[in-house]
């Protein structure tokens, strides 16, 4: 069974940083093929993608998280990051890693068996 933790969240002014971590407790390995990726859902949206990065180095990122998130993997440590710049109050969200099945549509990372639990990142004005 797949587990994943999703850490490092909390609150912050608009134009802070978060660093995002997910730890994958059982079931797979970062550095194995396929891709894992990060999501967030804000409250009354849509779950959406963040970032999404394969064993292979492909990386990409939502538009706007361009230029100010970075998504990364340590392979000795299983596991995942974010790192999140100049971040906006509406990026107030639930954010979620996931992993395991993971295929890439296009430019995201989709169809990925299992989600932690998230993490809230809260952005005040």
């Amino acid at each position: 069974e797949v587990q994943l933790e999703e850490s490092g969240g909390g609150s912050v002014q608009a134009g802070g940083s978060l660093r995002l971590a997910c730890t994958v407790v059982s079931g797979y390995r970062v550095g194995n093929g396929g891709c894992v990726a990060w999501f967030r859902q804000a409250p009354g949206k849509d779950r959406e993608s963040v970032a999404s990065l394969d064993s292979d180095g492909r990386i990409t990122y939502a538009d706007f998280g361009e230029g100010r998130f970075t998504i990364s993997k340590d392979n000795d440590k299983n596991a995942l990051y974010l790192q999140m710049n100049s971040l906006k109050p509406e990026e107030t969200a639930v954010y979620y890693c996931a992993a395991d099945r993971g295929i890439w549509v296009g430019y995201v990372c989709k169809a990925l068996d299992t989600y932690g639990q998230g993490t809230m990142v809260n952005v005040s004005s």
